[in-house]
Protein backbone atom coordinates (compact mmCIF):
# COMPACT_ATOMS: atom_id res chain seq x y z
CA UNK A 1 0.00 0.00 0.00
CA UNK A 2 1.40 3.47 -0.88
CA UNK A 3 1.97 6.19 1.60
CA UNK A 4 -0.31 8.98 1.65
CA UNK A 5 3.16 11.15 0.87
CA UNK A 6 6.28 10.11 -0.61
CA UNK A 7 9.32 12.27 -1.54
CA UNK A 8 11.58 9.95 -3.58
CA UNK A 9 15.48 11.16 -3.94
CA UNK A 10 14.35 15.10 -3.80
CA UNK A 11 16.80 17.56 -4.94
CA UNK A 12 16.45 21.24 -4.30
CA UNK A 13 18.77 24.11 -4.92
CA UNK A 14 18.57 28.08 -5.01
CA UNK A 15 19.89 30.15 -7.48
CA UNK A 16 22.37 32.60 -6.03
CA UNK A 17 23.10 35.93 -8.15
CA UNK A 18 26.71 35.56 -9.48
CA UNK A 19 27.80 32.79 -7.12
CA UNK A 20 25.75 29.72 -9.25
CA UNK A 21 23.49 27.41 -7.15
CA UNK A 22 23.44 26.64 -3.44
CA UNK A 23 22.21 22.74 -2.39
CA UNK A 24 19.37 22.74 0.01
CA UNK A 25 18.07 19.46 -0.27
CA UNK A 26 20.08 16.28 -1.92
CA UNK A 27 18.63 13.00 -1.98
CA UNK A 28 15.82 12.85 0.85
CA UNK A 29 13.64 10.10 0.78
CA UNK A 30 10.75 10.32 3.10
CA UNK A 31 7.06 8.74 3.88
CA UNK A 32 4.03 9.13 6.06
CA UNK A 33 1.10 7.56 6.27
CA UNK A 34 -2.31 9.27 7.68
CA UNK A 35 -3.14 8.80 11.56
CA UNK A 36 0.92 9.02 11.75
CA UNK A 37 3.47 12.03 12.69
CA UNK A 38 6.51 11.93 11.46
CA UNK A 39 9.45 14.73 12.94
CA UNK A 40 11.86 16.30 10.57
CA UNK A 41 14.65 17.52 13.02
CA UNK A 42 18.04 19.02 12.55
CA UNK A 43 19.75 21.98 13.36
CA UNK A 44 18.55 25.47 11.60
CA UNK A 45 19.78 25.79 7.78
CA UNK A 46 19.55 21.76 6.87
CA UNK A 47 16.67 22.07 4.63
CA UNK A 48 13.91 21.70 6.50
CA UNK A 49 11.88 24.18 5.74
CA UNK A 50 12.75 24.04 1.98
CA UNK A 51 11.63 20.47 2.35
CA UNK A 52 8.24 21.97 3.95
CA UNK A 53 8.06 24.39 1.02
CA UNK A 54 8.66 21.94 -1.79
CA UNK A 55 5.63 19.34 -0.48
CA UNK A 56 3.20 22.65 -0.64
CA UNK A 57 4.60 23.28 -4.35
CA UNK A 58 6.32 26.44 -3.07
CA UNK A 59 9.69 26.09 -4.24
CA UNK A 60 10.67 23.88 -7.54
CA UNK A 61 11.79 20.16 -7.02
CA UNK A 62 15.31 19.66 -9.43
CA UNK A 63 15.32 16.27 -9.19
CA UNK A 64 12.98 13.03 -7.55
CA UNK A 65 9.78 13.07 -6.81
CA UNK A 66 6.82 14.22 -4.30
CA UNK A 67 3.79 12.36 -4.41
CA UNK A 68 0.57 13.07 -2.47
CA UNK A 69 -2.27 9.90 -2.67
CA UNK A 70 0.22 8.65 -5.92
CA UNK A 71 -0.34 12.26 -8.07
CA UNK A 72 3.00 14.47 -8.19
CA UNK A 73 2.92 17.73 -6.43
CA UNK A 74 3.39 20.57 -9.13
CA UNK A 75 4.81 23.83 -8.49
CA UNK A 76 2.13 26.57 -7.12
CA UNK A 77 1.26 29.22 -10.03
CA UNK A 78 -0.79 32.19 -10.96
CA UNK A 79 -3.58 30.17 -11.01
CA UNK A 80 -5.44 28.70 -8.29
CA UNK A 81 -4.40 25.84 -6.46
CA UNK A 82 -5.33 22.69 -7.55
CA UNK A 83 -8.13 21.35 -5.35
CA UNK A 84 -5.97 18.21 -4.69
CA UNK A 85 -3.47 20.20 -3.42
CA UNK A 86 -5.42 21.76 -0.65
CA UNK A 87 -5.47 18.99 1.44
CA UNK A 88 -1.83 19.72 2.19
CA UNK A 89 -2.58 22.13 4.51
CA UNK A 90 0.88 24.06 6.45
CA UNK A 91 1.40 26.07 9.72
CA UNK A 92 4.09 28.26 9.78
CA UNK A 93 6.27 29.19 12.11
CA UNK A 94 5.47 32.80 12.64
CA UNK A 95 1.38 32.98 13.07
CA UNK A 96 1.25 36.90 13.39
CA UNK A 97 2.62 37.36 9.70
CA UNK A 98 0.75 34.05 8.10
CA UNK A 99 -2.37 35.90 9.21
CA UNK A 100 -3.93 38.74 7.84
CA UNK A 101 -4.26 41.51 9.94
CA UNK A 102 -7.03 43.63 8.06
CA UNK A 103 -9.38 40.17 8.73
CA UNK A 104 -11.08 39.22 11.76
CA UNK A 105 -9.50 35.73 12.75
CA UNK A 106 -13.05 34.16 12.06
CA UNK A 107 -13.15 35.40 8.35
CA UNK A 108 -9.48 34.06 8.43
CA UNK A 109 -11.23 30.83 9.45
CA UNK A 110 -14.12 31.21 7.04
CA UNK A 111 -11.83 31.13 4.39
CA UNK A 112 -10.46 27.46 4.85
CA UNK A 113 -14.23 26.24 5.33
CA UNK A 114 -15.50 26.92 1.72
CA UNK A 115 -12.74 25.21 0.32
CA UNK A 116 -13.61 22.04 1.83
CA UNK A 117 -17.29 20.98 1.17
CA UNK A 118 -16.69 17.61 2.85
CA UNK A 119 -16.98 19.23 5.90
CA UNK A 120 -19.30 21.68 5.46
CA UNK A 121 -21.28 20.76 9.00
CA UNK A 122 -18.15 22.21 10.69
CA UNK A 123 -18.66 25.87 12.05
CA UNK A 124 -16.37 28.42 12.96
CA UNK A 125 -17.09 28.33 16.30
CA UNK A 126 -16.59 24.72 15.89
CA UNK A 127 -12.61 24.63 15.00
CA UNK A 128 -12.18 27.79 17.35
CA UNK A 129 -13.40 25.48 20.50
CA UNK A 130 -11.25 22.55 18.88
CA UNK A 131 -8.17 24.87 19.45
CA UNK A 132 -9.37 25.87 23.14
CA UNK A 133 -10.04 29.58 22.57
CA UNK A 134 -14.10 30.76 23.21
CA UNK A 135 -16.26 30.84 19.88
CA UNK A 136 -16.58 34.59 20.62
CA UNK A 137 -12.73 35.24 19.49
CA UNK A 138 -14.28 34.54 15.95
CA UNK A 139 -14.36 38.73 15.93
CA UNK A 140 -10.86 39.67 17.18
CA UNK A 141 -8.20 40.52 15.23
CA UNK A 142 -4.50 39.02 15.00
CA UNK A 143 -2.77 41.87 17.05
CA UNK A 144 -5.48 41.51 19.90
CA UNK A 145 -4.29 38.35 20.37
CA UNK A 146 -0.90 36.69 22.06
CA UNK A 147 1.78 34.44 19.95
CA UNK A 148 0.19 31.26 21.23
CA UNK A 149 -3.20 32.13 20.57
CA UNK A 150 -2.60 33.37 16.68
CA UNK A 151 -0.59 30.04 16.25
CA UNK A 152 -4.37 27.95 17.80
CA UNK A 153 -5.94 30.15 14.64
CA UNK A 154 -3.54 29.12 11.92
CA UNK A 155 -4.27 26.10 12.90
CA UNK A 156 -8.06 26.40 12.96
CA UNK A 157 -7.65 27.70 9.92
CA UNK A 158 -5.22 24.79 8.69
CA UNK A 159 -7.73 22.42 9.61
CA UNK A 160 -10.91 23.93 8.59
CA UNK A 161 -9.49 23.15 4.82
CA UNK A 162 -9.71 19.20 6.21
CA UNK A 163 -6.57 18.45 5.10
CA UNK A 164 -5.56 15.01 4.70
CA UNK A 165 -1.83 16.45 5.40
CA UNK A 166 -1.19 19.24 8.02
CA UNK A 167 2.63 20.58 7.66
CA UNK A 168 3.80 22.08 11.12
CA UNK A 169 7.21 23.99 9.49
CA UNK A 170 8.82 25.41 13.12
CA UNK A 171 5.20 26.15 14.46
CA UNK A 172 6.75 26.43 17.91
CA UNK A 173 9.63 27.85 17.30
CA UNK A 174 8.27 31.44 18.33
CA UNK A 175 6.37 30.36 21.09
CA UNK A 176 7.62 31.15 24.73
CA UNK A 177 8.91 27.49 25.72
CA UNK A 178 6.09 27.42 28.45
CA UNK A 179 3.53 27.43 25.44
CA UNK A 180 5.78 24.66 22.99
CA UNK A 181 4.81 21.23 24.32
CA UNK A 182 1.18 22.45 24.58
CA UNK A 183 0.90 23.91 21.16
CA UNK A 184 2.60 20.46 19.56
CA UNK A 185 0.27 18.22 21.54
CA UNK A 186 -2.86 20.18 20.16
CA UNK A 187 -1.51 19.69 16.91
CA UNK A 188 -1.11 16.00 17.03
CA UNK A 189 -4.27 15.51 19.06
CA UNK A 190 -6.12 17.55 16.15
CA UNK A 191 -4.16 16.43 13.23
CA UNK A 192 -4.75 12.44 15.02
CA UNK A 193 -8.75 12.90 15.31
CA UNK A 194 -9.21 14.20 11.75
CA UNK A 195 -7.09 11.39 10.41
CA UNK A 196 -4.52 12.95 8.89
CA UNK A 197 -0.46 12.51 8.58
CA UNK A 198 1.13 15.61 10.54
CA UNK A 199 4.84 16.22 9.29
CA UNK A 200 6.27 18.24 12.13
CA UNK A 201 9.11 19.88 11.51
CA UNK A 202 11.54 21.18 14.65
CA UNK A 203 14.77 21.42 15.35
CA UNK A 204 13.84 21.11 19.26
CA UNK A 205 14.45 17.26 20.06
CA UNK A 206 12.46 17.59 23.83
CA UNK A 207 9.00 18.19 21.76
CA UNK A 208 9.69 15.68 18.62
CA UNK A 209 10.11 13.28 21.13
CA UNK A 210 6.71 13.90 23.07
CA UNK A 211 4.24 14.54 19.78
CA UNK A 212 6.15 12.10 16.81
CA UNK A 213 5.51 8.34 16.50
CA UNK A 214 8.90 8.80 13.86
CA UNK A 215 11.80 10.58 13.30
CA UNK A 216 14.05 11.59 10.34
CA UNK A 217 17.15 13.40 11.37
CA UNK A 218 18.63 16.13 8.59
CA UNK A 219 22.33 17.31 7.82
CA UNK A 220 23.32 19.44 5.53
CA UNK A 221 20.51 18.72 2.72
CA UNK A 222 20.39 14.43 3.60
CA UNK A 223 18.50 12.94 5.69
CA UNK A 224 21.26 10.51 8.11
CA UNK A 225 19.00 8.71 10.13
CA UNK A 226 14.93 8.01 9.94
CA UNK A 227 12.60 5.46 12.60
CA UNK A 228 10.85 4.99 14.96
CA UNK A 229 11.36 7.50 17.79
CA UNK A 230 11.60 5.07 20.65
CA UNK A 231 14.33 3.56 18.91
CA UNK A 232 16.38 6.65 17.72
CA UNK A 233 16.31 7.80 20.92
CA UNK A 234 17.51 4.64 22.44
CA UNK A 235 20.14 3.46 19.90
CA UNK A 236 20.56 6.16 17.80
CA UNK A 237 22.90 4.79 14.59
CA UNK A 238 24.29 8.17 13.09
CA UNK A 239 27.35 10.37 15.04
CA UNK A 240 25.20 12.97 14.28
CA UNK A 241 22.07 11.92 15.93
CA UNK A 242 24.30 11.20 19.26
CA UNK A 243 25.62 14.42 19.01
CA UNK A 244 21.96 16.32 19.03
CA UNK A 245 20.60 14.03 21.45
CA UNK A 246 23.45 14.49 23.58
CA UNK A 247 22.53 18.53 23.61
CA UNK A 248 19.34 18.51 24.73
CA UNK A 249 19.23 20.61 27.85
CA UNK A 250 17.27 17.97 29.86
CA UNK A 251 17.84 16.32 33.37
CA UNK A 252 17.71 12.71 32.44
CA UNK A 253 19.20 12.70 29.03
CA UNK A 254 16.70 11.35 27.57
CA UNK A 255 14.63 14.36 25.45
CA UNK A 256 11.55 14.19 27.41
CA UNK A 257 9.60 16.72 28.66
CA UNK A 258 9.02 16.99 32.58
CA UNK A 259 5.43 14.73 32.50
CA UNK A 260 6.31 13.28 29.01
Amino acid sequence: MNALLELNDVHVSYRQPGRGRLSAVQGVSLSLDGGRVLGLVGESGCGKSTIAKAVCGLVPVDAGTITFRGEPIRRLGLRRRDPHAMRIQMVFQNPYASLNPRRTVGRQIEDGLRVNPDQSAWTVADLLTGVELEPSWAARYPHQLSGGQRQRIAIARALAAGPDVLIGDEPIASLDASLQATIAQLMRRLALASGAGLLFISHDLSVVRVVADDVAVMSAGRIVEAGPVDRVWAQPQAEYTRRLLAAIPAVDGLGRLPGS
